[in-house]
């Protein structure tokens, strides 16, 4: 059995990793990977011809998609139609739930899924923007519509911050981008992953990112700086809520408009004080959550992959190592605006034990593992109490790093404004 992932950054690894323990490493492939990541290979993953001519090469059974772009595109439904080889991952219309984020709050209202209140736009209807943003106050979340590697997002407080965050959205995707202006709520933001066939959904324990460059969460947003799992605070009741409310509308909605989905799905969730709240769809794993639900998964991966496959994810079982998880992500200073790379990394010790190290930004100059990209490093540390998985991921950093690293030092000490300990 040979499985390809595709992808370049700390998911992937966490995937591979994941994979090789079951398959063996000779057998599991990343494209087009990083260098720190086993079997990668410079293959362009949107080139779905080539890349499906060079899987059919390779032997290769099944492949995993790892980022989001290649799902808009249409990669499951290119396989699908031109190979044999089983891919895991929505179809381009399921897909629309991440793509459009006003295709996912349409279907969210239509479905019944708790979600907050929004109104769409494009950019011919400015005025008609302002003037609705004015009844708030300028008070609201902006979202532009399509993909943007979380950077399409600017939570606003007045009207000032709203007009010049919709100056530059417009400036940004153009004058006939289509956006969102959602009501803004306090609360603790949660990510709930699991795996779904299209009927039936399989969940990992709970995760909290911490998506703010700086320490309490001051600062631009990134693509992800640290997260923990499980979250200390988000008790049983609290995810039957969350099922009930969110996950099983969800899954009728994908059955009732008949869409083909296999793969992971991704539920970003504000626990407010009216209740959960579905912000988000993903339609892939998350980054960094999945370097930390991955070494949670006591199951082998691949029966689950099959299990989504086959339609019969209802019989899978999934099983999780107990304690805590945490994932520290040292970043480029600069990040994320404009930062150096080809920076040597700098092994100073031996790791704690417990500790993973899952690539992301590094390539190999003159046989040295360097920084090539703005997320360079995941430290993933393992602990029976969420202090002592801290301290782990924290003594990581000062064994491996690179020149001008950052990172925040308070990765799962977040001061809860909803949940009770």
């Amino acid at each position: 059995m040979r499985i390809a992932i595709l992808g370049s950054g700390g998911r992937e690894h966490a995937l591979s990793w994941k994979f090789a323990q079951e398959l063996g490493q000779e057998n599991v492939f990343c494209w087009p990977g990083n260098a720190g990541i086993p079997n990668s290979a410079a293959i362009d993953i949107q080139d779905f011809e080539s890349l499906a001519q060079y899987s059919q090469a390779q032997q290769i059974d099944y492949i995993f998609v790892g980022p989001e772009q290649p799902l808009t595109d249409g990669i499951v439904d290119y396989f699908r139609a031109h190979t044999n080889i089983q891919i895991v991952g929505p179809t381009q219309a399921a897909a629309q739930l991440e793509a459009s984020k006003i295709f996912a709050k349409n279907f969210m209202q239509k479905h019944g899924v708790s979600t907050t209140k929004f109104k769409a736009f494009s950019g011919q209807e400015l005025a008609e923007a302002k003037a609705f943003a004015a009844q708030y106050s300028g008070n609201l979340v902006l979202k532009f519509d399509g993909l943007a590697g979380g950077k399409g997002v600017f939570v606003c407080s007045n009207m000032d911050q709203l007009t010049a965050a919709l100056d530059e959205l417009i400036k940004k995707y153009g004058p006939s981008a289509r956006f969102l202006l959602e009501e803004k709520i306090i609360g603790d933001e949660i990510s709930i992953l699991g795996f779904t066939d299209g009927q039936n959904c399989k969940l990992f324990p709970p995760a909290q990112d911490h998506k703010q460059l700086l320490d309490g969460d001051l600062g631009p947003n990134t693509g992800g700086m640290g997260v923990i799992s499980p979250v200390p605070a988000c008790h049983e009741d609290i995810l039957a809520q969350i099922q009930e409310e969110i996950i099983a509308p969800t899954m009728a909605g994908l059955s009732a408009e008949n869409l083909d989905y296999k793969g992971v799905i991704y539920f970003g969730v504000m626990l407010s004080e009216e209740g959960p709240k579905l912000l988000e769809y993903n339609v892939r794993f998350g980054d960094p959550e999945t370097e930390v639900l991955l070494p949670q998964l006591k199951t082998p991966l691949l029966p689950l992959v099959q299990a989504c496959l086959s339609g019969q994810l209802d019989r899978a079982e999934m099983e999780f190592w107990p304690g805590y998880f945490v994932d520290l992500v040292q970043v480029a200073p600069g990040y994320p605006g404009v930062y150096p790379k080809g920076m040597p990394l700098l092994c100073r010790g031996q790791m704690p034990e417990d500790v993973l190290v899952f690539y992301a930004g590094v390539s190999r100059i003159d046989g040295q593992l360097c920084s090539s990209g703005g997320r360079v490093l995941n430290m993933m540390a393992q602990a029976p109490t969420l202090k002592a998985a801290q301290e782990k991921a924290y003594e990581a950093c000062q064994q491996l790093s690179f020149e001008g690293a950052f990172y925040r030092k308070d990765i799962g000490q977040r001061t809860y404004k909803v949940l009770k300990a």
